[in-house]
Protein backbone atom coordinates (compact mmCIF):
# COMPACT_ATOMS: atom_id res chain seq x y z
CA UNK A 1 0.00 0.00 0.00
CA UNK A 2 1.53 3.29 -1.03
CA UNK A 3 1.45 6.34 1.17
CA UNK A 4 -0.50 9.46 0.16
CA UNK A 5 1.74 11.88 -1.74
CA UNK A 6 1.41 14.61 0.89
CA UNK A 7 3.22 12.48 3.52
CA UNK A 8 6.60 12.58 1.81
CA UNK A 9 8.44 14.64 -0.74
CA UNK A 10 10.53 13.32 -3.56
CA UNK A 11 14.09 14.66 -3.33
CA UNK A 12 15.02 17.06 -6.11
CA UNK A 13 18.70 17.24 -6.91
CA UNK A 14 20.51 18.92 -9.76
CA UNK A 15 23.30 16.86 -11.30
CA UNK A 16 25.75 18.68 -13.52
CA UNK A 17 28.80 17.59 -15.47
CA UNK A 18 31.77 19.83 -16.24
CA UNK A 19 35.03 19.31 -18.08
CA UNK A 20 38.57 20.50 -17.58
CA UNK A 21 39.82 20.34 -21.16
CA UNK A 22 43.60 20.42 -21.66
CA UNK A 23 45.10 20.59 -25.16
CA UNK A 24 48.48 19.35 -26.40
CA UNK A 25 50.06 22.74 -25.52
CA UNK A 26 48.94 22.26 -21.88
CA UNK A 27 46.36 25.03 -22.22
CA UNK A 28 42.95 25.01 -20.54
CA UNK A 29 39.65 25.57 -22.33
CA UNK A 30 37.63 28.32 -20.62
CA UNK A 31 34.32 29.92 -21.42
CA UNK A 32 33.22 33.32 -20.16
CA UNK A 33 29.65 33.06 -18.99
CA UNK A 34 27.31 36.04 -18.56
CA UNK A 35 26.86 35.46 -14.79
CA UNK A 36 29.95 33.78 -13.39
CA UNK A 37 32.75 35.02 -15.61
CA UNK A 38 35.47 32.61 -16.73
CA UNK A 39 34.83 28.94 -15.97
CA UNK A 40 35.09 25.43 -17.35
CA UNK A 41 32.30 24.30 -19.67
CA UNK A 42 29.50 22.22 -18.19
CA UNK A 43 25.86 22.06 -17.30
CA UNK A 44 22.92 20.01 -16.16
CA UNK A 45 22.61 16.33 -16.97
CA UNK A 46 19.36 15.68 -18.83
CA UNK A 47 17.01 12.81 -18.03
CA UNK A 48 18.21 9.61 -19.68
CA UNK A 49 21.72 11.03 -20.26
CA UNK A 50 24.96 9.69 -18.80
CA UNK A 51 27.35 11.99 -16.92
CA UNK A 52 29.98 11.56 -19.66
CA UNK A 53 27.50 12.26 -22.45
CA UNK A 54 26.34 15.42 -20.65
CA UNK A 55 29.93 16.61 -20.21
CA UNK A 56 30.65 16.06 -23.92
CA UNK A 57 27.39 17.71 -25.04
CA UNK A 58 27.70 20.73 -22.75
CA UNK A 59 31.31 21.32 -23.78
CA UNK A 60 30.34 21.25 -27.46
CA UNK A 61 27.30 23.51 -26.93
CA UNK A 62 29.17 26.09 -24.87
CA UNK A 63 32.56 26.13 -26.61
CA UNK A 64 32.28 24.52 -30.06
CA UNK A 65 34.99 22.02 -29.05
CA UNK A 66 34.57 18.26 -29.47
CA UNK A 67 36.20 16.35 -26.63
CA UNK A 68 37.18 12.89 -25.52
CA UNK A 69 36.89 12.11 -21.81
CA UNK A 70 40.25 11.14 -20.30
CA UNK A 71 39.02 10.30 -16.79
CA UNK A 72 36.46 10.97 -14.09
CA UNK A 73 38.01 13.29 -11.52
CA UNK A 74 35.50 13.75 -8.72
CA UNK A 75 32.43 15.47 -7.31
CA UNK A 76 31.75 18.83 -5.67
CA UNK A 77 28.45 18.76 -3.78
CA UNK A 78 26.65 21.93 -2.77
CA UNK A 79 24.67 20.39 0.09
CA UNK A 80 22.45 23.40 0.79
CA UNK A 81 21.36 23.79 -2.86
CA UNK A 82 21.20 20.02 -3.59
CA UNK A 83 23.61 20.29 -6.52
CA UNK A 84 26.16 17.62 -7.40
CA UNK A 85 28.77 18.77 -9.91
CA UNK A 86 30.71 15.91 -11.49
CA UNK A 87 34.05 16.76 -13.05
CA UNK A 88 35.96 15.12 -15.88
CA UNK A 89 39.38 15.66 -17.43
CA UNK A 90 39.15 15.75 -21.21
CA UNK A 91 41.15 16.46 -24.34
CA UNK A 92 40.02 18.30 -27.48
CA UNK A 93 39.56 16.11 -30.57
CA UNK A 94 37.93 18.56 -33.00
CA UNK A 95 35.73 21.58 -33.51
CA UNK A 96 36.74 25.18 -33.06
CA UNK A 97 36.20 27.76 -30.36
CA UNK A 98 32.74 29.24 -30.90
CA UNK A 99 30.66 31.42 -28.59
CA UNK A 100 27.06 30.57 -27.70
CA UNK A 101 24.21 32.15 -25.72
CA UNK A 102 25.92 30.66 -22.63
CA UNK A 103 29.46 31.81 -23.50
CA UNK A 104 30.45 35.36 -24.40
CA UNK A 105 34.09 34.35 -25.02
CA UNK A 106 35.82 30.99 -25.52
CA UNK A 107 39.50 30.12 -25.68
CA UNK A 108 42.46 28.01 -24.64
CA UNK A 109 44.78 29.66 -22.10
CA UNK A 110 48.05 28.63 -20.41
CA UNK A 111 47.18 26.87 -17.13
CA UNK A 112 48.59 29.52 -14.77
CA UNK A 113 46.88 32.34 -16.68
CA UNK A 114 43.61 30.39 -16.87
CA UNK A 115 43.59 29.75 -13.12
CA UNK A 116 44.02 33.50 -12.49
CA UNK A 117 41.05 34.23 -14.79
CA UNK A 118 38.66 31.92 -12.90
CA UNK A 119 37.34 33.84 -9.89
CA UNK A 120 33.83 32.47 -9.21
CA UNK A 121 33.43 30.73 -5.83
CA UNK A 122 35.37 27.42 -5.69
CA UNK A 123 35.69 26.91 -9.48
CA UNK A 124 39.48 27.47 -9.40
CA UNK A 125 39.82 24.73 -6.77
CA UNK A 126 37.72 22.41 -8.95
CA UNK A 127 40.05 22.92 -11.90
CA UNK A 128 43.19 22.47 -9.77
CA UNK A 129 41.89 19.19 -8.36
CA UNK A 130 41.14 17.90 -11.87
CA UNK A 131 44.70 18.69 -12.96
CA UNK A 132 46.29 16.71 -10.09
CA UNK A 133 45.76 12.99 -10.59
CA UNK A 134 47.16 12.12 -7.14
CA UNK A 135 44.17 13.77 -5.39
CA UNK A 136 41.55 11.85 -7.40
CA UNK A 137 38.91 10.77 -7.17
CA UNK A 138 37.74 13.50 -4.83
CA UNK A 139 34.49 14.24 -3.07
CA UNK A 140 34.07 17.73 -1.67
CA UNK A 141 30.89 18.73 0.16
CA UNK A 142 30.31 22.38 0.97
Amino acid sequence: MSQPAHLYTVPKHIISAATVVVNEKNELLLIKGPRRGWEMPGGQVEEGESLEAAAIRETKEESGIDIEIVRFCGIFQNVERSVCNTLFLAKPVGGQCTTSPESLEVGFYPVDEALEMVTFKNFRERIKRCLHKDTQPFYIAF
